[in-house]
C-alpha cells in the first residue's frame, strides 16, 4: 500500500497532508470510524485540516472491531485490565507495520538494539500472551543478540546478578520495566550502574499506592545509581510509542503527533501549553484508526514534545497506566 510507504518518510511539513489522506482512507474503509464521523457530520469533503478530523474515543476498542474492510486479522493485541473491566483489543492486519514502527522509533531515540543488552522486567505482561509491549520487548531482545538479554518474571536475584556483572563490564544496557516491578526490585536491591538506561512503561495495576512520576523517579534513581529515568508512552490501541529520556518530557516519532482537546467539548483542540485531554494521531494505525481520543491528560509544548499529567477524572482506569503522573 502506497500510504504505508509514505508513513515512514513523512516529515513535519508533510504531516497534515498525509494525515488527511489517511483520514479519507479510514473514513471509506473502517465502518466503525465512518459511522462515528457521520454522526458528527464530518467527512473528507468538509474536513481539510487536522483540526477538523474526528478522534475516535479509545473506549471503542473495548466493544468494536476497529479494522479496515477487506483486511484479515493477523494479530490481536489485548490490554491488561483491572478486575471487572473490559480489555481493549487492537485487531492488527499487518503486524510487520507494528514491527517497523517500534524498531524505527527505537533506533530514532536510542540507536540499534544490537548495541545494547536489553533486559525486560515485565511480570504482569509476561503472564499474558497478547501484550503488544511484550511483543515489542521480545523483538528488541532478539535483535540485541546478547546472551544476557532476556525477560524476567519475578527473578529479582538473577536480575541483580546480571546488572552487577554488566555494570562491572560497563556494558550499554537498557532495563525496560513495568513501574511496580521496578519499584519492587528497588526495595530489595541497590545497584550502582550510572550508565544504565532504566525505561519505565507505567503500570501500577493496583499493586501499589499510586505515585506521581516524579515520586517514582525519586525512588528509582538512587536505587540504581542513575541520574534520570527514561519512560515509554504507548498503549494497546497504538502501533507507535513516545519516549522520554528524562524529566517526564516525551517526544514522538515523525509519523505520530500528540494534541490536546477541551475536556467539555471534545471537538475543540487546544493550543500549545494548554492542559487538556490527549488526542493522538498514529499514522502507523493505517488499518484500524489513526485518530484516537485517549483518557489521559497532558500538555503539548511548542516543539511538539508533551507531558502526561494523569488520567481524566472518572475515566475507567487502564491496567497498563494506573500511575498518576506529573
Amino acid at each position: 500500500m502506497d500510504l504505508v510507504n509514505e508513513i515512514w518518510s513523512v516529515n513535519e511539513s508533510g504531516f497534515e497532508s498525509l494525515a488527511l489522506k489517511v483520514f479519507k482512507y479510514q473514513f471509506e474503509r473502517v465502518e466503525v470510524y465512518c459511522n462515528f464521523c457521520l454522526a458528527l457530520k464530518r467527512n473528507p469533503e468538509n474536513v481539510n485540516t487536522i483540526d477538523g478530523i474526528p478522534f475516535l474515543p479509545i473506549s471503542f476498542f473495548k466493544t468494536q472491531q476497529v479494522i479496515a474492510q477487506g483486511q484479515t486479522v493477523q494479530k490481536v493485541f489485548e490490554s491488561s485490565s483491572t478486575t471487572g473491566s473490559i480489555p481493549s483489543k487492537h485487531y492488527v492486519a499487518d503486524v510487520s507495520v507494528y514491527e517497523k514502527s517500534f524498531l524505527k522509533g527505537f533506533e530514532l531515540f536510542y540507536g540499534k538494539p544490537e548495541d545494547y543488552t536489553i533486559l525486560a522486567l515485565l511480570p504482569s505482561y509476561l503472564e499474558r500472551g497478547n501484550s503488544s509491549l511484550v511483543y515489542m520487548a521480545e523483538a528488541l531482545i532478539k535483535l540485541s543478540g546478547k546472551t544476557e538479554s532476556g525477560f524476567f518474571l519475578h527473578e529479582f536475584e538473577k536480575l541483580k546478578d546480571i546488572l552487577e556483572g554488566l555494570a562491572r563490564q560497563n556494558t550499554k544496557t537498557i532495563l525496560l520495566g513495568v513501574t511496580f516491578g521496578l519499584l519492587d526490585f528497588a526495595e530489595q536491591f541497590k545497584i550502582d550502574f550510572p550508565e544504565l538506561i532504566i525505561m519505565e512503561t507505567g503500570g501500577m495495576k493496583g499493586r501499589r499506592e499510586e505515585l506521581t512520576r516524579r515520586e517514582v523517579h525519586e525512588i528509582l534513581c538512587p536505587a540504581f545509581g542513575v541520574e534520570k529515568i527514561h519512560s515509554e508512552y504507548g498503549m494497546t490501541e497504538l502501533l507507535s510509542q513516545g519516549y522520554s529520556q528524562g524529566d517526564g518530557l516525551f517526544n514522538t516519532v515523525p509519523w505520530m503527533k500528540v494534541l490536546t482537546r477541551d475536556l467539555y467539548d471534545p471537538l475543540i483542540l487546544l493550543g500549545t501549553g494548554q492542559s487538556g485531554a490527549i488526542n493522538i494521531i498514529d499514522l502507523a494505525n493505517i488499518n484500524s484508526c489513526s485518530f484516537i481520543a485517549t483518557d489521559d491528560m497532558g500538555r503539548v509544548n511548542a516543539d511538539g514534545s508533551f507531558t502526561v499529567m494523569g488520567r481524566i477524572d472518572n475515566a475507567e482506569l487502564r491496567g497498563c497506566n494506573l500511575m498518576v503522573m506529573e
